[in-house]
């Protein structure tokens, strides 16, 4: 495979990750200022599965689509308006965290272990960093931010943690081949 078949390929498995994290935010079940949504699992996978350098690309694609307007977050909006409210700090957090996932599960040589500890470092840098900005942008003091910007989501995203690791695992095999050729780590 060339290297130019190699990027086209990286390419789209990219886009795909982004639509699938678009996709996400449209299942939002509203329980306050920051609704449950879909979008972390796929920043999960993405880390997982296209490493820290993709990952990091993929969310940065997503994330600029939600800037300029495109409804790709929670229930279908977009704008800068979104990224300056209540949940700002989330979004922004899926930037490190998806980075932080595929260093660790890279590091790790994609050994369960290593990709359950990469997820859970993920989504505590994803609370850390969105409970802090959730407290900044609404005045909310520590224990209020952390009860309606943290608690409500815990058990959701330990049943994420847990589905995204054999999802990892069945599509890894599929994506090995043009990451191991881009220079990324495989097994």
């Amino acid at each position: 495979m060339t290297h130019q078949s190699q990027q086209l390929r990286m390419t789209v498995y990219v886009s795909l990750f982004a639509a699938l994290i678009a996709a996400g935010s449209y299942l939002a079940i509203p329980v306050g200022p920051v609704p449950i949504v879909l979008q972390n699992f796929f920043v999960m996978l993405a880390g997982l599965i296209l490493g820290r350098r993709w990952g990091l690309v993929c969310v940065g694609i997503y994330l600029f689509a939600g800037l300029i307007g495109l409804p790709v977050f929670a229930g279908g909006t977009g704008g800068i308006g979104r990224i300056a409210g209540p949940t700002g700090g989330y979004l922004l957090s899926y930037l490190p965290a998806v980075w932080i996932i595929g260093l660790i599960s890279e590091t790790g040589r994609k050994r369960l272990v290593f990709d359950l500890a990469a997820l859970i470092f993920g989504t505590v840098l994803v609370y850390a960093i969105g409970a802090s900005w959730l407290k900044l942008i609404t005045g909310m003091d520590w224990v209020k931010a952390g009860s309606v910007g943290v608690l409500p989501f815990l058990i959701g995203d330990a049943l994420k943690v847990a589905a995204a690791l054999p999802v990892a695992k069945t599509l890894r095999p599929v994506v090995s081949g043009a990451l191991s050729s881009s220079g990324e780590q495989v097994e």
